[in-house]
């Protein structure tokens, strides 16, 4: 069984104590592959240090985390342009809004959410979209910035039915499906029951959001199977069909 973690922090100080234990473990338990967003220039080195140790395994994207979008949006983006020109990523992440906490630099993250937009597209990446109390706002740049050279994954998807139609008729879109749907009454299950399986990729977000029966705890890797189990109840299909699907829809758009 070959599983893909399409976003994943392993490079959080939270595994810090126990990483290559941790990545051993997902390993070992299907999951072959780590797509990691980038969140900004504090988190670079630490990304690309895993890439190199695991070249077979982690993969880097490259972009301005939202929640990292302050007064010094500019500089941080200047080295967002450089990385992406000067090295090697899967993708443009991970970019977006969010607007749950502060609201204060919505204008800047609206910038530099249609400028790697602009950046991705140039150089033929995906994208890798956060939003949190911001769907209308993304939604409005995505529909504006939207061509043939537009495509990505909308990261931990928890919208309604409407909002996943609406992203996936942009034509190169998957919605990426993490520990939210193993919540009891998230009712994300019943929106993707209606979206298919060629439709979604799996990912953990760890150490964030971690599956039931682990919420609330670090979120690792090795907990994507507890989300597939859930999407292959929900599909009524075995858990192999559903990372053999799910794969196969994560490397149409990440092409690692």
């Amino acid at each position: 069984m070959h599983l893909i973690d399409t976003h994943t922090h392993l490079y959080s100080e939270k595994f810090n104590d126990d990483r290559e234990e941790r990545i051993k473990g997902a390993i070992n338990a299907g999951v072959l592959q780590f797509f990691m967003p980038n969140i900004d220039s504090t988190s670079v080195k630490g990304m690309k240090d895993l890439v190199n140790k695991y070249p077979d395994h982690c993969f880097a994207m490259m972009g301005l985390h939202p929640c990292s979008v302050g007064s010094n949006v500019e500089e941080e983006l200047q080295l967002v342009e450089l990385e992406l020109k000067t090295g090697k990523f899967i993708a443009v992440g991970e970019i977006g809004m969010d607007l749950y906490w502060d609201k204060s630099f919505q204008k800047e993250q609206e910038m530099a959410f249609r400028k790697q937009i602009q950046w991705a597209k140039q150089l033929n990446l995906p994208i890798d979209i956060h939003c949190r109390d911001a769907f209308e706002e993304i939604l409005a740049i995505m529909d504006d910035e939207n061509d043939e050279n537009m495509r990505g994954v909308f990261h931990c998807f928890t919208g309604t039915l409407e909002q996943a139609r609406h992203i996936l008729n942009y034509g190169g879109f998957k919605l990426g499906i993490g520990g939210v749907v193993t919540f009891k009454n998230s009712g994300l299950d019943k929106v993707v029951k209606e979206l298919g399986l060629k439709n979604i990729v799996l990912e953990t977000d760890s150490p964030y959001l971690a599956p039931t029966p682990y919420r609330g705890k670090r979120n690792e890797s090795a907990y994507l199977l507890n989300v597939a189990d859930k999407i292959s109840d929900i599909f009524e299909v075995s858990v192999a069909k559903v990372a053999e699907i799910t794969t196969k829809n994560a490397i149409q758009i990440f092409q690692p």
